[in-house]
């Protein structure tokens, strides 16, 4: 089971934070409620501000703060599609049904942009991203991704050779990048932030500090029990990810948690900075564990790349890290790094997004590393379904997520066994 804080981890997002993060209460005593929402991540609070907003009484508990993991520490790439990419959803859906799913991922793109314009709060959004090959293997990827997302998604993407690249990213590490128009990136801590305040404004109420314990069925609704008090609600919305522990089990063993870490330098000077990235794209290459980074409004760069199979994080992020860096950016050797952080995200065995229902409870998981927009596409068919329209909660329910092997002894060791060879093999 992962320790919860009621402190935010000490990363970039929350070191340079504009203002004082606000506290919220403590659970305390009964709360009655229309729907029910475990985790106050971009999962929980994307569904809570759709239901609110359509009149629905909303209570989101969190057993740390709001955004206190993956959805307040992340690399802030807002980027199209899911960790699985598309051929899996076809095969799983059909080609038309997957559309349909895609649709809804093009949706989110828009909406991520306007959402916060909306309601009155900044995400330091930035357009463009780019991914990237490392391996002159792997430019016909790109090539035949381009083909495919013009063909079958309708999706116009960039292709930019070696020769041009240095317009792009001022690193010699790359052969060849898609850039992606509909990609982004931006704060996630601000996002998930001005989502809270936006909920509590249309009525929903959040309360921090308050670990569910247990949930259970409790006459034609669910009462969920923290330790010093509980919330009845006729609908229940699990969306805990990575540290839905054992909240349930059933969900857990079709779950991975996964280290994953980021650093961040100290502000650079701007012409340097705009000299790295000079379209200030954010960048994902196409190794099997990847490397990815971006500028920060502050003219930071902002670099992750690492990830722990067995759950640990290094005791050092800027020594782990720090090569990685170098590797991509030579002429920042020596920079000092003034933030390094972790956390854990939650992968699926497939790599496909894990969301659906079972009477009147809903989950949303499994975004394995790819969650900025696959979270609020995802909350959308959960909030739809709860408000009479399963239409798209009923794709999502034709992917198939198994349980892990191995159990909660093995399943990680057999993981990271399987992952060392793609690692191997990314570097042979």
């Amino acid at each position: 089971m992962f320790k919860q804080s009621a402190q935010h981890v000490a990363s970039y997002y929350a070191g340079t934070f504009p203002a004082a993060i606000p506290l919220r209460p403590t659970l305390q005593g009964h709360e009655d409620c229309d729907v029910v929402i475990v985790g106050a991540g971009f999962s929980g609070l994307h569904t809570g501000l759709r239901l609110a907003l359509a009149g629905k009484r909303v209570v989101l508990i969190e057993a740390s703060r709001v955004a206190w993991a993956a959805s307040g520490r992340n690399g802030g790439q807002a980027l199209p599609g899911w960790s699985c990419d598309l051929p899996p959803l076809e095969k799983a859906l059909g080609y038309e049904r997957a559309r349909e799913l895609w649709e809804s991922m093009r949706w989110a793109t828009a909406e991520l942009r306007e959402l916060p314009q909306r309601h009155g709060f900044d995400v330091d959004y930035r357009v463009g991203s780019l991914w990237t090959a490392v391996l002159p293997r792997r430019v016909r990827l790109l090539e035949e991704a381009q083909e495919e997302a013009a063909r079958k998604w309708d999706c116009e993407l960039r292709l930019i050779g070696k020769d041009e690249l240095p317009e792009w990213i001022a690193s010699p590490r790359y052969q060849a990048a898609l850039y992606d128009p509909e990609g982004a990136h931006l704060n996630p801590l601000k996002l998930a932030l001005g989502l809270a305040e936006a909920i509590e404004r249309a009525g929903g109420r959040i309360y921090e500090q308050s670990r569910a314990l247990e949930w259970r069925q409790s006459g034609d609704g669910y009462r969920v029990r923290t330790e010093k008090g509980e919330v009845q609600g006729d609908v229940l919305v699990l969306a805990c990810n990575a540290y839905i522990d054992r909240l349930d089990r059933a969900l857990s063993a079709r779950l991975l948690p996964v280290g994953s870490f980021i650093v961040a330098t100290e502000p650079l000077d701007p012409e340097q900075a705009r000299a790295l990235l000079p379209r200030n794209s954010c960048v994902i290459d196409n190794q099997f564990v990847p490397d990815y980074f971006r500028l920060s409004s502050d003219n930071r760069l902002l670099f992750g790349g690492g990830c722990t199979y067995l759950g640990g994080l290094p005791r050092d992020f800027a020594a782990a890290m720090r090569p990685n860096l170098e590797r991509v950016f030579p002429q920042l050797r020596g920079v000092r790094i003034e933030y390094g952080w972790g956390g854990h995200i939650d992968c699926t065995l497939r790599r496909t997004p894990d969301v659906g229902r079972s009477g009147q409870k809903y989950w949303l998981q499994g975004f394995s590393g790819h969650g900025v927009l696959p979270t609020l596409a995802a909350a959308r068919a959960v909030a739809d379904a709860i408000l009479g329209d399963d239409r798209l909660l009923e794709l999502y329910q034709g992917l198939d997520n198994p349980r892990f092997p191995g159990g909660d002894l093995l399943r990680a060791p057999m993981e990271a066994i399987g992952k060392a060879w793609y690692r191997l093999r990314d570097s042979l």
